[in-house]
């Protein structure tokens, strides 16, 4: 595929770059201060900022912001300005009222407005694409003033954690909000944030380069250019950062992750991440009818030694479906331990003292090689309590379709990696276990109106301590069904040289690094 230029003044720099670019890492030198290189793994899948839903926020959070940022773990306050200076909510939750920071310029030289705000929301709301539905409580938003804006909700909501997601929220210039998705992949954007797409070439290469107009100004140690070289391979990612060809990365091999400290050069820092796993099972199907089946299957699973194989050590055993750091995580709930007796006491009791007839299917994403990893120790585990399984890896649009095809003749167990759009537990326990007539993420056919009345009721209170109290309910009653089994809890691990200072994990925005605030020193 030719790469996205959008003339011949970017062509240029282009080449410029390549060229600064091969002379460093043939030399093996650090590359210029003013320029960083980012080996990722992650490509784009779209680069219109309304149907954005995947890795792409990797680059997406340094383009576009939204009106307020959720802060990173240890922070004193839970979110952060953004485009809006403040925020203010009606008693009842059904309104928030957002007071816009003045002087902000987008990048195609548009300003920001209460007008734009709507527009921007107004056009996710009407495309109906990625994570567009978060935003279905909105009844109605209304520019008060040019920097005041205010939203309506049909239902009481944390809007400020909506306001702040990692997709479906982004601000987008008056220009581009006009424009279609196919302006968007072309290679265009619309953003107000620290950095401008400069060119793109799929697969392969992103340039960035700073806005000179950005709101919160260049002083300091900054980067002019990001580039981003896509790099599918874990150990050429390493490779560069040993050469001095990067500067940073999100993936080496799990062998070299384990001891990365030990080199000269880089370091690995390890941060927090929403993302955790979990094995879905057919709770309409035997033998996982039978709640004492699946409670067998949570104390057979051999937490630890899935967490060192499939993730290096990066993890740690989940307590619940929210992970750790999550509003909502809740660490006194009950949480099953690798107990083989016991295992096979609750198969006993379930009716299978020699074990079950029939062997279960497992499915996971063969492009996942966390799954792939640990599906031979759930085999062995199941086989240790008498439930013979066949392992059978598919692509992931596959193994999806398999599950909406419904209970009787899908698989049996399925692995799954999840992360939360925003940071509420509504979306997941809704997502994944709320009762579906026709299933979509409900993996494991679960069925509950208690538990689907009490997420409804957690999710409507405005004061964070009684939605708390909710949550922790309805993850009891998940936990003691046992219609999922709890795995791990993934850590984030960032790769990069020494002198790259200023990373930081948010686990709000999974791999999505602030460029602005990095530098070397």
């Amino acid at each position: 595929m030719q790469p996205y230029i959008k003339n011949r003044k970017t062509l240029m720099t282009c080449v410029v770059l390549a060229v600064l670019f091969f002379s460093f890492s043939a030399q093996g030198a650090e590359l210029p201060k003013n320029l960083m290189v980012f080996a990722s793994t992650d490509s784009v899948t779209t680069w219109d900022p309304s149907a954005s839903y995947s890795v792409e926020l990797s680059y997406m959070a340094n383009i576009y912001e939204p009106l307020i940022w959720v802060s990173p773990p240890g922070s004193s306050k839970p979110f952060q300005p953004a485009l809006a200076e403040r925020y203010e909510v009606s008693t009842d939750g059904l309104t928030w009222t957002f007071y816009l920071r003045k002087g902000v310029t987008f990048h195609d030289g548009g300003t920001l407005s209460a007008k734009t705000v709507k527009d921007s929301f107004e056009r996710t709301m009407r495309m109906g694409k990625g994570a567009a539905f978060i935003l279905n409580p909105i009844k109605s938003i209304e520019a008060v003033d040019d920097n005041t804006v205010r939203f309506v909700l049909k239902n009481p909501a944390p809007f400020d954690r909506i306001a702040a997601s990692a997709y479906a929220a982004w601000i987008i210039s008056p220009k581009g909000a006009g424009k279609d998705r196919e302006w968007f992949d072309a290679g265009n954007e619309a953003g107000s944030g620290p950095y401008m797409l400069e060119s793109y070439k799929p697969d392969e290469e992103i340039v960035f380069k700073k806005f000179d107009g950005y709101w919160r100004g260049w002083k300091g140690p900054h980067f002019d250019r990001v580039v981003v070289k896509i790099v599918k391979e874990a150990t050429v990612a390493e490779q560069m950062l040993d050469a001095g060809a990067a500067d940073l990365a999100n993936r080496v091999p799990i062998e070299s992750s384990r001891h990365f400290n030990d080199k000269k050069c880089c370091e690995r820092i390890v941060g927090p991440s929403f993302m955790n796993y979990a094995l879905h099972l057919n709770t309409q199907v035997s033998p996982f009818d039978n709640k004492k089946v699946r409670q067998a299957v949570s104390y057979a699973v051999p937490y630890k030694d899935m967490i060192d194989v499939g993730l290096g050590g990066l993890g740690r055993q989940a307590v619940g479906p929210i992970p750790y750091g999550q509003f909502g995580h809740d660490d006194t709930l009950f949480q099953y331990t690798h107990d083989v007796e016991k295992a096979r006491e609750l198969m006993a009791e379930a009716g299978y003292p020699k074990g079950v007839d029939r062997t279960v299917l497992f499915t996971y994403a063969s492009e996942n090689a966390v799954e792939k990893a640990i599906a031979p120790l759930l085999k062995e585990a199941l086989a240790a309590i008498g439930i013979p399984m066949e392992i059978r890896p598919m692509i992931w649009s596959a193994q999806w379709d398999l599950v909406k095809s419904g209970p009787k003749g899908a698989q049996d167990i399925a692995a799954l990696l999840w992360w939360p759009t925003f940071s509420d537990p509504f979306e997941t326990l809704y997502s994944l276990w709320h009762i579906e007539e026709k299933p979509d993420w409900n993996f494991s056919y679960y069925r509950n109106p208690d538990f689907d009345k009490t997420i409804k009721a957690a999710y409507s209170k405005t004061d964070a301590s009684e939605a708390r109290k909710l949550y922790t309910k309805a993850q009891q009653m998940l936990i003691e069904d046992a219609p999922s089994v709890f795995l791990f809890d993934v850590e984030q691990p960032v790769f990069k040289r020494k002198e790259l200072k200023g990373v930081v994990v948010n686990p709000n925005y999974p791999r999505a690094y602030s460029w602005y605030d990095m530098y070397k020193d």
